[in-house]
Formats: C-alpha cells, sequence, structure tokens
C-alpha cells in the first residue's frame, strides 16, 4: 500500500466532498477513489469517513487524521520544493575542502567573489593537508593540488598548472650569499616542506642544463607553505615554496627568489566531487565559478613572477651580483 498516496486521495476526497469529484480532479476513477480511502482505514483499523448514497462525512478519528495528513503532505510538498530547487538556485550551506596553502590563497578569496554573486548560499571551508573522502558525504567540493590524480569515481576538473620555486630572505642572502648553481645548496640552510605530494628531502630543480635531483636536509621542517614562508622570511634559510605562496613576498620585498633560472614540483590544481548525477546548483555553480575564475589568478601571477623575476635579474646585473646561468654538468 502506498500509505502518502493514500493519505493525498483521503485529503482530496474530504475537500471535494465526493469520491466522484476528488476522481475528476485526480484524473482518475471513482473506485480507484473509495479503494484508497477504504485501504488506509484498513491499515488504521480506524473509520475515517460515514458514507451515504448523498453525502460523505468524517468521523471525530478522521477530522484528527485530516488535521495531520494535511500538515504531513505540506511538510512532503515543502521538502519536494527545497530538494528541487536545490538543483535550480544556489542556497543553502556548501560544505568545502582545500589543502591548507592553496585554501588560504586561492579558495578563500574565490569564495568572496562567488558569495557577491550568490549570496544566498554559505559556505563551511575546511582546510587540511588531508584528501576528505567525498563519498562520505562531508565536504560537497574539495580543491586540491596534486602532479596527477589516481584513478577514482570522483569527477575532476584541472583548473590550472603551476610550480614551486626557491626563495630566501633579503637577510639570508646578503649574510649567506646566493647559491649560483643547484649543487650550491649543499652549503646552505635548506627548510624542507613535508607535503604527501612531492618527497621532502629530494628537490627536482627543472632549468637550462636540464633536470638537477639534489638531496637535501636542514634544521626546520614543516607542512603548511605558510609557515615555511615565515621561516625563509625570518632568515632561517632557502625553501621550496608554491608560486602561490611566494608570490606577495615577492611583491612587498620580504622574499627574494633564488636560482631564478629554475622550478620545481610542477604541480596541477583540481576540483573535485562525487558525482556528475543530481548535482545541486550550489556545487555546480561553484565548479562553474572555479572553472572560470582560477586559471586566470593562476595565470595572473605566474605572469606576476616573471616580471619580478626579471626585474631582480636586471637589478642584479646593475649591482654585478648576476647569479652565473647554471653550468654544463657535462663539462
Amino acid at each position: 500500500m502506498d500509505t502518502l498516496q493514500n493519505m493525498r486521495v483521503f485529503v482530496r476526497v474530504v475537500e471535494a466532498g465526493s469520491f466522484t469529484a476528488a476522481a475528476q480532479s485526480l484524473n482518475s476513477t471513482t473506485g480507484a477513489m473509495s479503494r484508497a480511502v477504504s485501504e488506509l482505514e484498513a491499515h488504521l483499523r480506524t473509520r475515517l469517513l460515514n458514507r451515504s448514497t448523498r453525502r460523505l462525512a468524517l468521523t471525530p478519528a478522521g477530522e484528527r487524521y485530516l488535521k495531520r495528513c494535511s500538515q504531513i503532505l505540506a511538510d512532503v510538498d515543502s521538502a519536494e520544493e527545497e530538494a528541487s530547487c536545490a538543483h535550480e538556485r544556489p542556497a543553502g550551506a556548501l560544505r568545502m575542502h582545500s589543502f591548507a596553502s592553496i585554501g588560504q590563497q586561492y579558495v578563500l578569496p574565490a569564495i568572496s567573489r562567488y558569495r557577491a554573486q550568490h549570496p544566498e548560499v554559505t559556505v563551511e571551508l575546511t582546510l587540511s593537508q588531508r584528501m576528505p573522502d567525498l563519498f562520505e558525504g562531508s565536504s560537497d567540493v574539495s580543491v586540491v593540488t596534486a602532479s596527477a590524480l589516481p584513478n577514482s569515481d570522483l569527477v575532476s576538473h584541472q583548473l590550472g598548472s603551476t610550480y614551486s620555486i626557491l626563495c630566501a630572505s633579503p637577510a639570508y642572502v646578503h649574510t649567506h650569499g646566493a647559491p649560483r648553481v643547484p649543487a650550491d645548496l649543499a652549503q646552505h640552510e635548506c627548510l624542507i616542506l613535508r607535503t604527501p605530494a612531492f618527497p621532502s628531502h629530494e628537490w627536482t630543480l627543472e632549468g637550462p642544463e636540464g633536470s638537477v635531483e639534489m638531496h637535501v636536509d636542514g634544521p626546520v621542517q614543516v607542512n603548511i607553505a605558510e609557515s615555511l614562508a615565515v621561516a625563509i622570511r625570518e632568515g632561517m634559510g632557502i625553501g621550496v615554496l608554491p608560486v602561490y605562496a611566494a608570490i606577495e613576498g615577492l611583491r612587498n620585498g620580504t622574499l627574494v627568489r633564488v636560482l631564478p633560472h629554475h622550478k620545481l614540483q610542477k604541480t596541477n590544481v583540481y576540483a573535485l566531487y562525487p558525482s556528475r548525477k543530481f548535482v545541486d546548483a550550489k556545487t555546480k555553480t561553484w565548479v562553474e565559478f572555479l572553472r572560470a575564475h582560477l586559471p586566470q589568478v593562476i595565470a595572473r601571477d605566474l605572469a606576476s613572477l616573471e616580471e619580478l623575476t626579471q626585474e631582480q635579474l636586471a637589478d642584479d646585473e646593475g649591482e654585478g651580483n648576476v647569479p652565473a646561468e647554471p653550468r654544463d654538468e657535462a663539462q
């Protein structure tokens, strides 16, 4: 028995005043209306309507049940409308996850711009270096960085590509000098960023001479790029920073790029969510916003890095301190 449907029939019969009128309004038959109410009464073991050839009358139990049914059906209709609207209008809580560094540098500013367009959406952002199980439902969307994604049933959209660079503080360079070639790093304090994406103590530098691998160690290890940036600014040594974590320090002069002809840890930025089916409006519009917004921001920062690097090289040249082009290791 479809109890909910029989409740709808019962309410409609009472509102219409007869089985025949109810059947016409529901595009059904009088017999189907009568059977639905009889099934309901048998299920409840209570008479709801007193029937005669001329009229219907609610029993006291029927009156009480009618009030309950009306409220229940209104709640069901409201819930269905709300769920349906969730696929049409962005509203409600959007649960986001992001790796900490890119979350602070890119995701939080993006949230501000997204909510300006969709003010009915509230945001619950979790910053963590661990990837959540999106199928458990703890997060709707995750923004992560990785050189590549493992095979999974998650839907993924690549939002752009970036890389990391070597940075130090002006004070450190003034005191210790800057490495001129990758091999010089062995004579410097190297600060370690622990990340699941790349080996912490193995730096692979890509430059004019090709790929150079360095085993490094140092006095400080952290697991978040912003914390490493603080250690670098404090003059503790040289560290690897993603461009998005380094760019502001390079702009304001609290960081300088060392070995400027080299890049490390090329990585992609992804948005992940569990399913293509029945994606609600807030998730869909957030992912669409990220796909339009983040590539521009990433490209802006990479272009800014190139300008700042060229200015730094020009300044070094003017002072007679141009870092030498990396030596050809074959020579």
